[in-house]
């Protein structure tokens, strides 16, 4: 990156000046209230983010049969709206008050109210409750987190069960609002069967999206996983279109959740959050969701009455945090370089874009005595192109090497025709803007570009033609 000129940096984006977006992040375990929400709601609306995945906390809501303290949801929803901001909600978890297993887990997770009609009943009355109030401010419904993982779905996870419980569930949310839409899955493991047994008691026919989420180091390992997702839903409903809704990963070493085995660090975070955003857009789904908004515990297997069994400390956040005695996130909530690297993806990939097909193809020159390798070249190397209706196009490209134990550098050369001039080339990292120098970039005037020796790393640059940013 040093042979190039830097003329400027991606403009930062509040929310409020975005219309159509992609791109989520996670507001999650309030329903535990886990962090402090006011702390946050400026620093999120300032990411440039559309989508916010929240907890509708039941357990939280009712307390007493039958009367609903719907305040500190309210309180959430309509701090997310004014920001622009839209809410989408996931329906859970259990309730003590029907369900006696909720009554030693904390935050009654994967508890469902699935064995008596009595549990049956009192979730139909708070769904419609809840989706009745908020009506014209929430249109997505996720009913249930993970429920093919045993966390979440405690007493064993079983696919059949599990549509039944969509199937009712999409029939009380429907009842309270009649245009709201259901979401469906929320998966976090490979598993077909399972999903196949789901959709298989009719479950599909009553949702409108899928869920799934993508906790895997590798960002091409799920390409197949989400191919396979979106072939199944097509037999069963062609409607069915999917949504990535939680991916991420540790910024330090350390931590409880998911990929907790890895020696992670803030720049590992930012390449993770990076290389998985755009490999989401590369499936084209509806949007894609960031996991999540700050540092929480995990507070997914405590019990109650022993509070070190869910101070389980996680560190997935763009925002970090520092915990009371009690796991609360406190502090500041101070942006980590993950944080910047949303905010550039969200203000790049925003309104009117796609994915296309792009003519630009790898040269292969001969080795040169002044260099000490080839550049690097097809197979290993990702490379997509998208399309905006403004004529503008970009091309991102990164070496998609293991992030824990690999930094990369190196080099590839393009052979590009026909695209908008004014070439600029963006570190998505940081939001940098670079010029190329001749050295680089040849034109030969008649609209081909040849590009010399591109700077390659292992997180995504962007070269953009015409007005993409």
């Amino acid at each position: 990156m040093e042979r190039l000129k830097k003329v400027g940096d991606v403009k930062a984006r509040n929310a409020s000046e975005i219309e159509n977006s992609p791109i989520g992040l996670g507001f999650e375990k309030l329903d535990r209230g886990l962090f402090e929400p006011e702390k946050a709601y400026d620093k999120v609306a300032e990411l440039g983010v559309k989508w916010i995945r929240i907890q509708s906390g039941w357990a939280r809501t009712e307390k007493v049969p039958g009367v609903y303290e719907w305040e500190w949801l309210d309180s959430i929803i309509d701090n997310l709206i004014c920001r622009s901001l839209k809410p989408w909600v996931c329906l859970c978890y259990g309730n003590a008050l029907y369900t006696p297993a909720a009554r030693r887990v904390f935050g009654a997770v994967g508890c469902p109210p699935v064995a008596t009609e009595t549990e049956r009943n009192a979730w139909h009355r708070y769904v419609a409750a809840l989706t009745r109030r908020y009506a014209g401010r929430v249109e997505l419904f996720e009913v249930w987190n993970e429920p093919d993982g045993v966390w979440c779905w405690k007493h064993g996870p079983d696919g059949g069960e599990y549509g039944e419980f969509v199937k009712a569930t999409a029939a009380a949310i429907r009842e309270g609002n009649p245009g709201a839409k259901v979401v469906g899955g929320a998966i976090c493991l490979r598993d077909l069967g399972w999903l196949n047994d789901v959709l298989a008691t009719g479950a599909g026919k009553v949702m409108d999206f899928l869920t799934y989420h993508g906790y895997m180091p590798d960002e091409l390992e799920g390409t197949d996983r989400v191919r396979a997702y979106r072939a199944l839903c097509a037999r069963y409903n062609p409607a069915l279109r999917l949504i990535q809704g939680e991916t991420g990963t540790q910024s330090r070493s350390g931590g409880a959740g998911a990929l907790r085995e890895g020696a992670w660090t803030q720049l590992k975070q930012a390449k993770f959050l990076a290389r998985h955003m755009l490999a989401d857009l590369f499936e084209e789904v509806c949007f894609a969701s960031y996991f999540s908004c700050m540092d929480m515990v995990e507070a997914l297997n405590g019990t109650v009455g022993d509070k070190a069994s869910y101070l389980d400390y996680g560190y997935f956040g763009v925002l970090s945090a520092e915990f009371d005695e009690n796991g609360i996130a406190t502090g500041e909530y101070t942006p980590k370089p993950s944080y910047r690297t949303l905010q550039v993806i969200a203000s790049i990939f925003r309104e009117d874009f796609k994915l296309a097909e792009l003519p630009v193809q790898f040269m292969y020159p001969e080795r040169s005595e002044r260099v000490m390798r080839n550049d690097d070249y097809a197979p290993t190397v990702v490379l997509r192109g998208f399309r905006k209706p403004n004529g503008s196009a970009a091309a991102v490209y990164w070496k998609p090497t293991e992030i824990l134990t690999t930094a990369y550098e190196s080099t590839i050369s393009l052979d590009a025709a026909e695209l908008p001039r004014e070439i600029r080339l963006v570190d998505i990292l940081d939001g940098s803007i670079y010029e190329l120098p001749p050295s680089i970039l040849e034109d030969n005037g008649r609209g081909r570009y040849l590009f010399h020796h591109l700077p390659l790393k292992d997180s995504p640059l962007l070269l953009t033609f015409g007005e993409f940013l």
